[in-house]
């Protein structure tokens, strides 16, 4: 059930109105209920493996907390882990590693056929088992106490608005607001309808018009020039960022509906200065997870330079391959990486460099820094988007040798990316609203978390502009949705 749907548009209200009629006591079944119902609205026979890996993780934390005997808790802690990342491997590995194998023993000249398992890759899959693996290691480390009640758990793995695409939550944030008895408050369902309304805005408006431009160039690098690349690489970084904020929105405001606060997932990112910056403000709760699970594990910076590096770039690798089976994750996972170790050897020549110049606090200096740090992070998006690393280099060649500066390249560029004037125009009109009313978002963020910095007038520049004009662009993509409009959300697919 996607949650630009008609479905989820009366999924959702039922829901909502359900949870404050029913008793506290009974609302996590009615919340259980809901989101395995939703799960399966995908593939029924997939709720099993959420089933599973939610009491392989049930169990573990049980053991761990209960037992005395160290051996015992590792163990179970060693099971649970290994269990959950098994079951992930095979479901969106397996091919992956098979089909390489295979290549490789044919290049050093050793017969070897491709083997694959045609398995369909569960939705949500990645984002439900960290989630688990965050609450097994967190209670076999002693910072948190095991859910007792295996109710209350599995909602928190199942919780319908994050469990498609995230935040990946943390089990101290999510499992005692799931607890707490909320009442109702109209604060709470107006800010969570606002909250869907840029959602919606973002995804439907922004990212699925962008979509349009984009695909006709990555789904057909061949054909595409040089400047071509460059505006649907430009346009894919908004199309990712509206599309997976879009759905984070839309996830916090169903959540607020009933009083339950979603972690944040994004701090306006391209207004980042550094790569570095740049991490700590997209996806958020996926960051912070390798962050602690990952990086802070293998030594994080508490250890010599060289080891320093290396855990960066094994983070940043393994992030990229998170993300999908597919070299060009790896790619960029890996661009990443180098990134964050360039800017760490080279921080002390540029800090020198700034204070020689007299740049250090100066505007010149911030809006070159994000200019640098946009464009880095735009290169690294064409590996993220190419659909094979073929298809990158085919991109890569065209992006610094397919370009002309006259009027008929131009408007040839422009009618294979099938923008017009119109859609031109349509684009800037989307992102110029976003803008101007990211002030009204960011007001929006706190008074979700202290209901007393909210403030109604506020909605104004949200109300006014998103609502109107989402209302005419569904019509707009319906009237249109025979002619490609992609609605799927991108990371539905991780």
């Amino acid at each position: 059930m996607l949650f630009n749907s008609f479905a989820f548009l009366i999924f959702f209200p039922i829901v909502t109105l359900l949870y404050y009629l029913i008793p506290h006591k009974y609302r996590w079944i009615m919340l259980l209920i809901a989101s395995y119902y939703f799960y399966m609205s995908w593939n029924p026979s997939l709720v099993f493996l959420i089933m599973g890996t939610t009491l392989l993780s049930y169990g573990a934390g049980l053991i761990i907390e209960k037992s005395s005997k160290k051996p015992l808790r590792l163990a179970a802690a060693i099971v649970a882990v290994a269990g959950s990342l098994i079951v992930l491997f095979f479901f969106k590995y397996f091919n992956f590693l098979s089909t390489g194998i295979s290549q490789l023993l044919r290049k050093i000249g050793l017969p070897a056929s491709d083997f694959s398992l045609n398995v369909l890759l569960p939705v949500g899959i990645s984002f439900y088992t960290f989630q688990t693996l965050s609450y097994v290691i967190d209670v076999y480390k002693g910072r948190i106490k095991a859910e007792r009640h295996f109710g209350y758990y599995a909602l928190f793995v199942s919780f319908f608005p994050q469990l498609v695409a995230g935040p990946i939550e943390r089990p101290e944030n999510l499992l005692p607001q799931l607890k707490e008895k909320k009442s109702f408050q109209s604060e709470n369902i107006r800010i969570g309808l606002k909250f869907m309304i840029v959602g919606f805005f973002k995804k439907v408006v922004i990212a699925d018009t962008v979509a349009i431009a984009v695909n006709s160039v990555y789904n057909d690098p061949a054909q595409a020039s040089g400047l071509g690349v460059a505006i649907a690489t430009a346009l894919f970084a908004v199309q990712i960022l509206c599309d997976f904020d879009g759905y984070t929105n839309i996830a916090i405001g169903v959540a607020k509906l009933m009083g339950i606060d979603l972690m944040q997932n994004f701090d306006n990112p391209y207004s980042a200065r550094s790569i570095k910056e740049f991490w700590g403000r997209w996806h958020i709760s996926l960051s912070t997870w390798f962050r602690d699970y990952l990086y802070i594990p293998l030594g994080g910076n508490r250890c010599k330079k060289p080891r320093h590096l290396f855990n960066l770039f094994v983070t940043f690798l393994l992030s990229g391959l998170w993300h999908g089976a597919n070299w060009t994750f790896v790619i960029w996972g890996a661009l990443h990486g180098v990134y964050q170790i360039v800017g760490l050897l080279t921080s002390g020549v540029r800090k020198k460099a700034r204070e020689k110049t007299g740049l250090e606090n100066s505007s010149f200096l911030a809006i070159w820094q994000r200019a640098i740090t946009f464009v880095l992070v735009c290169f690294a998006w064409l590996f993220f988007r190419a659909n094979s690393v073929s298809d990158s280099g085919i991109l890569l060649k065209k992006l610094f040798s397919d370009w002309s500066f006259n009027f008929t390249y131009i408007q040839q560029t422009m009618q294979s990316m099938q923008i017009d004037g119109a859609l031109f125009i349509f684009i800037l009109f989307g992102i110029g609203i976003l803008y101007a009313v990211s002030k009204d978002i960011a007001k929006l963020e706190l008074s979700r978390k202290d209901l007393s910095l909210y403030v109604s007038e506020s909605e104004t520049g949200i109300l006014k502009y998103a609502l109107l004009t989402v209302t005419v662009v569904m019509i707009w993509v319906y009237l249109t949705s025979q002619s490609g409009y992609e609605n799927n959300f991108i990371y539905f697919q991780f």
